[in-house]
């Protein structure tokens, strides 16, 4: 689903360069669940960034569902990323103004899909994350956790080869945080692709793998070990 090879990505300020990635090379099969780890300045962000096509590398390779998106200009790379990917935030990133269903109708807008099918595709992605009562809240409405489940319901509506999920139970208590993270197991398991970041150990190991990173270079590739499985299917917060 991912393979990027010897990737990199030099910012230049001003006199200096900084090197945030220093040639990573790595594969993420369709299906896998992955954590990414590292401290402040690790380069964890510029990887994700690289991945969610928000962002171009200095140099190297990377193919997303095997297209290769170096070389794609603004208007591609866009493109691209709404039909391949959904995105989960630590701070929700909903529209004020708009209800959840609303919030989760806009990658479909974008993609150009017909009003009647928005709605519904829209509902039964909310569905799945146990809102189907709330579709007509706005995000002051809802707690921080079910504020979560619309912005995961719009990562899953189109669809998307992969879920980029960036700290998305940095905002949460523990309990709802352990919620969330069943949502994402249970998505897991339904066969979707998943790259979460995270500072958080006990959040890391609801993954399969682990990828920790260290002034720009990855360390260490572990597969999880007595790994957390926990559905709940009540709504909670």
């Amino acid at each position: 689903m991912i393979t990027i090879n010897n990737l990199r990505k030099v910012y230049n300020t001003g006199a200096v360069a900084v090197e945030a990635l220093k040639g990573i090379t790595l594969n993420i099969e369709n299906s896998e669940f992955v954590a990414v780890m590292g401290p402040s300045g690790s380069g964890k962000s510029t990887l994700m960034n690289l991945l969610g096509l928000l962002d171009t590398a200095t140099d190297g390779t990377y193919h997303l569902d095997d297209q290769e998106v170096s070389g794609l200009d603004k208007n591609q790379l866009a493109e691209l990323r709404n039909r391949k990917l959904g995105f989960v935030f630590q701070t929700f990133n909903l529209i004020p103004s708009l209800t959840a269903l609303k919030n989760v109708e806009l990658p479909m807008l974008y993609a150009g899909l017909k009003p009647q099918e928005r709605r519904e595709r829209a509902i039964i992605a909310l569905d799945r994350v146990g809102l189907g009562e709330r579709t007509h809240h706005r995000p002051n409405e809802l707690s921080g956790g079910q504020n979560q489940r619309v912005a995961i319901a719009r990562a899953i509506v189109n669809n998307p080869a992969v879920i980029m999920a960036d700290e998305p139970t940095g905002a949460l208590d523990t309990r709802t945080g352990e919620e969330i993270m069943a949502i994402f197991q249970q998505l897991h398991q339904e066969g979707a692709t998943i790259v979460l970041v995270t500072h958080e150990p006990e959040i890391a190991q609801h993954a399969q793998r682990i990828l920790r990173f260290k002034d720009g270079l990855l360390t260490s590739d572990e597969v999880v070990e007595n790994r957390t499985i926990a559905f709940r299917k009540e709504v909670v917060g």
